[in-house]
């Protein structure tokens, strides 16, 4: 009876994820819905889904899947979500058709990232789970930031720092890092630096502590130029700004090694060496874990004062609306949130 009573308590007092929307036009309203529906199955954790709820009853009709949608508050949303889909509108209509994103597609996405963060940092949620948005649909709305990572780290501001955000692409295979992010890959080597390799290692390490259970994380740090320069012959980066930023981190404890060339850091022996890799650019660390983990992968925003995952997939405009879309990583998102919100109390 103490187990039961005890049970019902942690139940009540549990907080839901705040999901946003993502880009109305693609395939974020269709692997919301369509894991909401296998929720039991999935083991999914309470969420509510911050956006438009007719676009939803829309969507859910066009696929043919008879899905509740009740429009709540964020404290309503674990009541609900055992036989509805808890929806708490952000006041943006959305019109979007799949495949086919109008002017309110830029409104509702800003709106219920906005609103995500404003619950989460409230108390109202336990952690923000972001749909993939369309960078090119927004940046034509006027929205100035290359992606998610940058404006939620804008959002986290506080006292006029906005903190460094950095991204985590986290699969049970493998985990990475790009030190640089969202930019061209001529600017990318251009922002290469000692200090930001430092920084963001030391804000990986305290997030696998913390999050994820792991006393010492052991980091492989990648080179930047083939062979990682081959000793200066084909570059000079990987001994004049990677390998003193590895120093440092070993000076003050952290277990590293690098840098290492790129292209031996992947195979499966390999991996069993460390617990994340850092990459000095985008898609040196999201080819490989695309490729080993494109269903499965979770992106999270590390060095945030809350809790940020997302679906490692875009907008897939080419499948929105046909019923064809994979919820696999939104329910990866979702569980992987919920499982880093309860080592964050």
């Amino acid at each position: 009876m103490v187990q039961e009573t005890a049970k019902k308590t942690a139940k009540d007092d549990a907080k839901p994820l705040a999901l946003t929307m993502g880009e109305p036009a693609g395939i974020g309203p269709e692997v919301t819905l369509q894991a909401w529906h296998r929720r039991d199955a999935l083991g999914l954790p309470a969420f509510y889904l911050l956006g438009d709820p007719d676009l939803l009853r829309q969507r859910a009709k066009l696929l043919g899947l008879d899905i509740p949608i009740a429009e709540v508050t964020p404290d309503q949303a674990v009541a609900r979500f055992a036989d509805a889909l808890p929806v708490v509108p952000t006041g943006e209509s959305a019109t979007a058709l799949p495949g086919r994103p109008d002017a309110s597609s830029a409104r509702c996405v800003i709106g219920a990232i906005k609103r995500a963060v404003i619950d989460v940092r409230a108390g109202r949620a336990s952690a923000v789970v972001t749909n993939p948005l369309a960078k090119s649909v927004l940046t034509r709305a006027g929205f100035k930031h290359p992606g998610h990572t940058e404006f939620l780290a804008e959002l986290a501001a506080e006292d006029g720092r906005v903190p460094q955000p950095v991204m985590m692409l986290w699969s049970p295979m493998l985990a990475v890092v790009p030190v640089t992010i969202h930019v061209p890959l001529r600017k990318a080597i251009e922002q290469l630096s000692s200090p930001l390799i430092t920084s963001t290692a030391r804000i990986v390490a305290a997030s696998l502590r913390r999050h994820f259970g792991l006393a010492r994380p052991r980091l492989a740090i990648s080179g930047l130029n083939p062979h990682a320069g081959e000793h200066g012959t084909m570059g000079t980066e990987d001994d004049h700004v990677i390998e003193p930023a590895i120093a440092t981190l070993r000076n003050e404890g952290l277990d590293v090694r690098g840098p290492l060339p790129a292209d031996t850091m992947f195979h499966a022996a390999a991996r069993t060496t460390y617990d994340c890799a850092l990459c000095m650019y985008h898609d040196q660390a999201l080819i490989p874990i695309k490729t080993l983990a494109f269903d499965e992968g979770v992106n999270v925003t590390l060095g945030l004062p809350f809790i940020r995952t997302s679906p490692d997939h875009g907008t897939a405009f080419d499948i929105a609306g046909s019923g064809r879309a994979n919820p696999a990583s939104l329910v990866a998102a979702l569980k992987l949130a919920a499982r880093m919100a309860a080592t964050a109390a």
